[in-house]
Order: structure tokens, then sequence, then C-alpha cells
């Protein structure tokens, strides 16, 4: 069946590292700017993304609007006049007030609920915040409006580990690294590994 995300491909960019990243901290949507480190890994990154696609022209740059995404895209916009587009639905999870403290520190304050948390539970509120269940409909259903939006060409987008994680099941990008694949792909992934029939066809860095 020939649909938007036949044509479409997606450019999955984990954020650059954070002040908090550095130090421990669990972020949510707490809104910490990139470390020093993070902005030298932001402008590698741009880069080596300028370098890998030479004279392919992507569609669109977006990003969340979380400083550790937003100051990574404007490093990858720079390298190829793009302009970001800013998206608030490509948060990273909501943790709640859980955010900002280091995991001993919500040990402490809240062991039922990280225990919880840490087994996988889809219904669990890390920080009273937003549970994965949540997460995987607004990651997918957020994608899915920009490929209807946008259904040839090459979609950049700059978000969290929460988000790629609740899109693509198995994949740990480290801070600054990316994945390309079809939006097909993208958008079918999680229910193919849920039901055991995950052929996904992807490109890591």
């Amino acid at each position: 069946m020939d649909t938007p995300a036949s044509h479409c491909e997606l450019l999955l960019i984990r954020h650059a590292e954070s002040e908090w990243n550095a130090s421990g901290r669990w972020q949510g949507h707490a809104d910490p700017p990139l470390s020093d480190h993070g902005l030298s890994q932001a402008q590698a990154l741009a880069e080596s993304l300028a370098q890998a696609l030479g004279d392919e022209r992507p569609r669109l740059l977006l990003s969340s609007d979380l400083r550790r995404a937003w100051q990574t895209a404007e490093a990858v916009g720079r390298s190829m006049g793009l302009a970001p587009h800013p998206d608030p639905r490509l948060r990273e999870l909501d943790i709640g007030n859980w955010s900002g403290l280091e995991r001993d520190e919500i040990l402490a304050r809240d062991p039922d609920g990280l225990a919880r948390f840490e087994a996988g539970g889809l219904e669990v509120r890390p920080g009273g915040g937003e549970t994965r269940h949540e997460i995987r409909v607004r990651a997918r259903r957020t994608m899915a409006e920009w490929v209807e939006e946008n259904p040839i060409g090459l979609i950049i987008v700059v978000t969290h580990l929460g988000f790629l994680r609740a899109l693509l099941p198995g994949e740990e990008l480290g801070n600054a690294e990316w994945i390309r694949l079809t939006a097909s792909d993208a958008l079918s992934r999680r229910a193919r590994v849920e039901t055991g029939r995950d052929e996904a066809q992807s490109t890591p860095l």
C-alpha cells in the first residue's frame, strides 16, 4: 500500500550533552542548557551531518523546544542553512517532581515509585508526570502528523532519549548520535517489535 510514509525518511537525533546529563540529574521537561562539551558535540554533529548529506537538501528541521535540543538543532541548522521549527510534542518524558534530582535522591524520596518505573510499567507516572504509554502515543502521533504534512523527502528531528525509546524500541542513542530510517519503519517499529515481526532497516551513526 502506498502511503505518505512510503516516500519520507526521518533522521532522528538525540540532543548533545546538557549540564544535567554531565552531572547525572534526571531532566524530563526541565530546561538546562548544553554543557561546554555538549556545545562542542553539537558543532561536531553539525559538521559530520553536513558532510554525510552532501548535496541532499532536507525538507524540514524539527526540534523539541527544550534548550538542550534547540541548541543542538541550531548548530545543525546553521550548517545546512535551515531554520529549526520548534514542536513541544518532541519533548522528553515528563518526570514531574523528579526533575533535577539524581537517581539516589529519587530513591531516597520515592523508592516504591522508582522501583515500579525501573521495572518498566507502562502506566507508572514518574514523579507524578507522564506514563510510558502516554509518551508512546505522543511520539507516534507527532511523527505521523509531520509525515502526513511532508510526505516526500528527509525530515531531521532533534529530540530526547525518552522520545526515541518511545518511538523506536531497542535504539539507545548517546548524546549527539543519530539514526536515519524510513518513516514507515519508524511509525511501525513498535507494533512490529511487540508482535515479534520486526524487520527494521535503519542506519545508525
